[in-house]
């Protein structure tokens, strides 16, 4: 048997190690490295090349949606598992988007994260029951309701990581090595 294998990317050593130990064991997953923030996520995923990447969005530096693009790029083949707190909706549409195929809450059993890990490695999507749940809830809003939400999902992918990075008090220097651009553009 193939065994799927695993790069989990989260910046509470907690967190790492009960996703470690979830998977540990499985007969058809193995965890290949663990990474603290979104820069060595992305070192070690271009090194090991997983299969499945379960990445948190709230990390120091690079965060996971800014990642996403980044390694999808780097390495194609690697499909993409959130693992978050932030249930809202923007935050699920940012990370599809990206490119993510699952999005799990932190607050879900177990046994999520594991039919996560083993839907996305088959090319399938998979979304936690509360995001569902959020997403129909929200798709079914009217749409004198939806005219009123904000501009942001109209930037482009790339507009968004340099809103998000301008947010978070990145100079244009700190932005362009962030995203490999010049601090010009």
């Amino acid at each position: 048997m193939v065994k799927t294998k695993v790069l989990i990317a989260d910046d509470h050593a907690l967190v790492r190690e009960g996703a470690r130990q979830a998977l540990h064991g499985l007969p058809d997953t193995e965890v290949i490295g663990l990474a603290e923030d979104g820069e060595s996520a992305l070192r070690l995923a271009q090194q090991h090349r997983p299969d499945v990447l379960l990445l948190d969005i709230s990390m120091p530096g690079l965060n996971g949606i800014d990642v996403i693009p980044l390694l999808k790029r780097s390495c194609p083949q690697t499909r993409i598992v959130v693992l978050s707190i932030h249930q809202k909706e923007v935050f699920v549409q940012q990370a599809l988007a990206a490119g993510a195929l699952g999005y799990v809450l932190k607050t879900a059993p177990i046994t999520d994260l594991i039919e996560a890990v083993r839907a996305v490695s088959r090319g399938e999507y998979y979304l936690s029951a509360r995001i569902r749940a959020e997403v129909v809830s929200n798709y079914t809003r009217t749409k004198d309701e939806k005219d009123s939400d904000s501009g942001y999902d109209t930037l482009s992918e790339r507009e968004q990581q340099v809103f998000r990075l301008v947010v978070q008090g990145k100079t244009n220097k700190q932005i362009g090595e962030l995203l490999f651009l010049s601090p010009r553009t």
